[in-house]
């Protein structure tokens, strides 16, 4: 691929159509309250009710068929913010085409990227490409056992640390995502704000007591049967990959099938008819309304697109040139004069498409129109000397085949499978 001269203005762009802004700054909260110290008859309880439940009710997944610690990290970085469903084919590839962290890190972070394609967060790609490196250079190739030294790994949490520590190596390292606040805070009548400090500390500290009583248990009969569907590296490891379970397909946000829960007879909010109240998540954020114009711009049989800065959100990602539109007086037109300049921006528009959309607590519109031009633009202006260098977006003109072979983020991708069907 070449790239090809475009104006300065397009090249100024750098849109932020399917990104996220920063998170908010937390809030300062009140000291932390430590968690009710359990009962180890109680502690005992919860574990073997869930062990012998999940033997019986766990799904089938493919990260569930092996102890590799590489397969089980890339599952639960998948799995973030994404549902079960929808990532065991991602899985499945990749762990096809890089069955190792050696193979990540020597792969191109476009190969990376386009595995990853339509998963969303694709900082999430990078930080697995980067804590391979980090794997192949301090560790040999071999991901680490040391819970410490998985947690200093890129983009691993807390959380992710210590599922891929129980789970691959049965180590008793609690958990605590959104799954298992649901489960806990029910289970033991947790009233507080669960995204605020005091509450969060209690239920990491009652994940620790079970998973501490679950290790010390043997491991059921079921689990020690010859051709068990899903494999376990024992006690802890069953203990936190059961109450995730509990969480994902019974203990729901909504409708919970409390009838089916093993931990029925011991959960707080049950008895006290609260079950619909916990957990107590705090008022949501009024979605913002945001809305975007992008130019689907053809010349000849080549289509004008740009690979976003690596520097910013989806940064190394594709999608064709636009721009955030925040005065409701300002047209599409307007838009494509801006991109592309006075003259080469006055050709005519078509209305191609909308797409609605949703990231994080914005709610995204994205107008699409179709521009076909006689001539290419001008090329870009230098920049002036002495002048700040901003991150600028890569631009190439392509054909529809050669943008098949490109990452774009899901609506850009949305919007070139509509021009392919058109063919």
């Amino acid at each position: 691929m070449t790239t090809s001269p475009v104006p300065a203005r397009l090249r100024a762009a750098a849109s932020v159509a399917t990104g996220s802004a920063a998170a908010p700054r937390p809030r300062a909260t009140a000291p932390a309250s430590p968690a009710p110290a359990l009962s180890p008859a109680l502690a005992r309880s919860i574990a073997g009710r869930l062990a012998g439940w999940f033997g019986e009710h766990a799904r089938e997944m493919p990260w569930r068929q092996t102890l590799d610690p590489y397969g089980i990290w890339v599952s639960e970085i998948m799995l973030q913010q994404t549902q079960v469903r929808t990532v065991i084919p991602y899985w499945e590839r990749w762990m096809q085409t890089l069955p190792t962290a050696l193979a990540l890190a020597e792969s191109s972070p476009e190969r990376v990227l386009k595995l990853w394609e339509g998963l969303g967060y694709y900082s999430r790609a990078r930080n697995l490409q980067k804590a391979a490196s980090q794997i192949v250079t301090a560790h040999g190739g071999r991901f680490p056992e040391d819970f410490d030294s998985i947690l200093a790994l890129p983009g691993i949490g807390r959380y992710t640390a210590g599922a891929v520590a129980s789970i691959a190596f049965n180590q008793p390292r609690p958990i605590v995502d959104g799954n298992v606040i649901r489960v806990l805070a029910r289970l033991f009548a947790l009233d507080g704000n669960a995204r605020e400090r005091p509450v969060t500390n209690q239920l990491w500290d009652l994940s620790t007591q079970l998973v501490e009583a679950a290790a010390r248990r043997p491991l059921p009969a079921i689990w020690r049967k010859p051709g068990r569907r899903f494999r376990c590296s024992g006690t802890a490891s069953l203990f936190n990959q059961s109450i995730m379970e509990l969480g994902a397909t019974v203990c729901l946000p909504q409708q919970p099938d409390c009838a089916a829960c093993p931990l029925r007879e011991c959960c707080r909010a049950r008895r006290e008819g609260r079950v619909a109240l916990l957990p107590n998540l705090g008022a949501r954020p009024t979605p913002t309304l945001r809305r975007f114009v992008a130019l689907l711009v053809r010349h000849k049989d080549r289509w004008l697109v740009q690979q976003r800065p690596k520097e910013v959100v989806n940064g190394q990602l594709w999608e064709f040139p636009n721009r955030e539109v925040t005065s409701a007086r300002m047209t599409p037109g307007q838009v494509a004069r801006s991109l592309l300049g006075e003259r080469v921006g006055r050709a005519p528009l078509q209305r191609f498409h909308t797409l609605q959309h949703s990231i994080t607590r914005y709610r995204i519109a994205l107008e699409a129109h179709r521009m076909d031009l006689e001539e290419a633009p001008e090329p870009a202006a230098p920049p002036e000397p002495g002048a700040a260098a901003a991150p600028q977006p890569v631009h190439r003109w392509l054909r529809l085949a050669e943008l098949e072979q490109l990452a774009f983020p899901s609506a850009h991708r949305k919007l070139l499978r509509r021009l392919q069907a058109e063919r």
